[in-house]
């Protein structure tokens, strides 16, 4: 069985849809009650690949909330992944991936040292950050929706916005290696790490934001938007192709001009409906048919009964292991969203 944790965008959204997700005695609650929620199991789904195989698996709402880190309610936040694991395992899930902020708040605050959650011992290779499908997943976004807008990759330059984070030092590495990309643009806070990275890829020029939009015909957005920051879209190139691959997805709504197209990044669509209720709450367009790439990877893994953390740890993950994600996501009938 495969298990996905996953959280909702805000505490309104969270309040907006507790009734469906099962617990309406969450709907009138603020942040402190979140804080001290327990996870709960809100959706059992059943996935069919096309090559005919059938796999089952169970939803986890984490009920982590932005807000908490916002609010540098730090200690909840860490306890919200934890105990969604604990539950995960507890309740005999093979392979679970870890969704939206639940990855960044395990590496970011070094959760492995907390293997011991209350009676439960955590094992774990069962648990996945999903990274590697959805840094490949991207990387196939880039690659396909450019020649749908006419641009060409070896005449392109591209900007990695997060370069230095474990999927955008991924796509760095597939661009370099798998693609004739002209011009690599990186983009990160971390000024050590940029370097580490132009030394380890021997190319790329270190810019910051400013600077390196103007020059950019494809933007990948794998940071998250600090309090502030704002994309002009005047000074973007035309056409420019935008990859949102944070979470929430918002540049879509944020930049609207012509010549500009965003694309979701990180989604997959699936060749087979799949009948659950948590894309609709987190407003997919096509429910049925579209999910997180990180998601995607622990029913890939589940699929191919390979029970191991195969994407763990920042700035792992190889071209060879996205290749081999990559492989068994086509056998499966996953593809990449496009525009």
């Amino acid at each position: 069985m495969f298990g996905l944790i996953g959280h909702l965008t805000s505490l309104e959204h969270a309040q907006a849809v507790a009734k469906e997700l099962g617990y309406p005695e969450y709907a009138d609650q603020g942040l402190d009650f979140w804080c001290s929620a327990p996870p709960q199991i809100v959706d059992k789904i059943t996935v069919t690949s096309v090559t005919g195989q059938k796999i089952e698996g169970q939803y986890v709402e984490s009920c982590f909330l932005p807000e908490m880190l916002a609010n540098r309610r730090i200690k909840a936040a860490t306890r919200k992944v934890l105990n969604a694991m604990a539950h995960a395992q507890k309740h005999g899930i093979n392979i679970t991936a870890l969704g939206g902020f639940s990855s960044i708040i395990f590496e970011n605050f070094n959760l492995e040292q907390f293997s011991q959650v209350r009676n439960i011992k955590l094992e774990f290779e069962r648990f996945t950050t999903g990274n590697t499908h959805t840094a490949y997943i991207i990387c196939r976004q880039v690659e396909q929706a450019s020649k749908q807008l006419g641009i060409e990759l070896n005449k392109a330059t591209v900007a990695v916005c997060g370069a230095t984070g474990d999927i955008g030092s991924a796509v760095t590495r597939w661009l370099d290696a798998k693609t004739d990309v002209k011009e690599l643009l990186l983009i990160a806070r971390n000024q050590e790490r940029l370097h580490n990275l132009q030394g380890e890829l021997g190319r790329g020029k270190i810019l910051s934001l400013e600077e390196a939009l103007p020059q950019a015909d494809i933007v990948v957005w794998v940071a998250s938007m600090p309090k502030g920051v704002e994309i002009d879209p005047t000074v973007l190139k035309q056409p420019c192709l935008l990859i949102d691959g944070g979470y929430p997805k918002n540049l879509g709504t944020k930049i609207q001009h012509p010549g500009v197209y965003v694309l979701n990044g990180g989604i997959v669509e699936h060749s087979l409906d799949i009948d659950w209720k948590i894309m609709k709450i987190v407003n997919m367009e096509v429910p049925a048919r579209q999910l997180f790439a990180c998601f995607a990877e622990s029913m890939l893994l589940e699929f191919e009964k390979l029970y191991t953390n195969f994407s763990w740890g920042r700035n792992q993950i190889t071209v060879d292991k996205m290749e081999q994600i990559g492989q068994v996501s086509v056998k499966h009938g996953f593809r990449p969203l496009l525009v």
